[in-house]
């Protein structure tokens, strides 16, 4: 295999992790964003209930509930694993520059 195909691998996959890093934000904005639209429903939907009373109130509270545990699990392990892309970058980019060394010095 060579250099240049090591070279092309590793920086695809260090672009591959990097984008997975960047979507950690995304999913945790999405995770709130959903546990706000939830809220905001049965928000509404409660003072409707009130004079229908054909809605479970506590069903929804629950899945509203859900919502705030996924958005707070996903917020608490972006660190984690913002922690674990960085780690992989960062043994990515050693071996790139190794191979660069390694470069320079056969070019010689």
């Amino acid at each position: 295999m060579s250099r240049y195909s090591i070279v092309e691998r590793l920086t695809k996959q260090k672009l591959d992790i990097m984008s997975a890093k960047h979507s950690l934000t995304d999913d945790v904005k999405k995770a709130e964003q959903k546990h706000t639209s939830m809220k905001d429903i049965v928000d509404d939907e409660c003072d409707r209930i009130l004079a229908s009373a054909n809605v479970d109130v506590e069903e929804l509270k629950r899945k509203t509930e859900g919502y705030e545990v996924t958005a707070k699990n996903l917020k608490e392990r972006q660190s984690d694993k913002e922690k674990m892309y960085d780690e992989k970058i960062k043994v990515i980019d050693e071996a790139l520059d190794k191979i660069e060394e390694i470069s320079k010095i056969q070019g010689q």
